[in-house]
């Protein structure tokens, strides 16, 4: 496993918004090299991190550290041969826990000392099924984050979320938001049990149960702590000393109205 040395500095402050941009090259569980690109934002409080997969499929994780929400946008290309969209967008909008990230402040220090290095994660945080039953309303949408709108406007008709982040948005202190407003935001989606996985209809236009898998795979998941002695005491004391970085999947299972809308399931 290649061990991740980085250094923590400050980056520079552009036009008064603190902006700082990191570009790790990350080896995947098949062997290719992806190039992961973290911006973090210590004005809005926000991070991004994309990237590209080998066959296109373009992926970025979006966290509103305010708001306490994620969202997993996806643009999937479309086989032109077989008279598809030239692509298709998907908006996927959770719940953030803090623990599960370094903080804004954190990221924004962050720098490699060899930015040509191929990464891998130190741990590997396994496979989460979220099965999303709700469809957000974009014109609604800035009550759960005041991004969502323009991060997912390509997502229009496709961008859904859970009634259990619903609930737990309500409750949060950190968001204050009312569960009336946010239940306004979005419609339940159908669900009947007898409905069909996507890739076991035959039928292009029948509704069906659809599967897209997110895999991130290399994000500063949390700080690492050394301990060393005062200089001037000599007692023993902690230090931060770098971070923790970590891989994780999730699956994502979502009603669409036709099988067409799920052509790599």
């Amino acid at each position: 496993m290649v061990r991740l040395n980085l250094l923590i500095l400050l980056c520079q402050v552009a036009f008064q918004i603190s902006l700082c941009q990191l570009v790790i090259n990350v080896r995947n569980q098949g062997g290719d090299v992806l190039h992961e690109n973290l911006i973090a934002n210590t004005s809005d409080e926000t991070i991004l991190l994309e990237f590209r997969k080998p066959e296109g499929t373009h992926v970025t994780q979006f966290i509103d550290f305010k708001m306490e929400v994620q969202v997993f946008r996806v643009l999937v290309l479309g086989e032109e041969e077989q008279s598809q969209n030239l692509y298709q967008v998907m908006c996927f909008v959770t719940r953030f826990n803090k623990v599960n990230f370094i903080s804004v402040d954190a990221m924004s220090k962050l720098r490699q000392r060899n930015p040509t290095a191929i990464r891998q994660p130190e741990e590997d945080r396994g496979r989460e099924l979220l099965s999303m039953d709700l469809g957000v309303d974009l014109t609604k949408s800035s009550i759960i984050s005041p991004h969502l709108p323009a991060f997912c406007q390509e997502a229009a008709d496709a961008t859904y979320a859970r009634e259990v982040d619903l609930r737990g948005w309500a409750t949060t202190k950190a968001s204050s938001k009312d569960l009336v407003d946010l239940t306004a935001a979005v419609h339940h989606l159908p669900s009947d049990p007898s409905l069909v996985h996507c890739n076991a209809s035959s039928n292009w236009w029948q509704p069906c149960q659809c599967h897209l898998e997110v895999c991130v795979g290399w994000y500063p998941c949390g700080l690492k702590y050394c301990r060393g002695k005062d200089a001037t005491s000599g007692r023993p004391t902690s230090f931060r000393c770098g971070i923790k970085s970590c891989r994780k999947c999730r699956d994502f299972e979502y009603y669409v109205r036709e099988k067409r809308q799920c052509l790599w399931d």
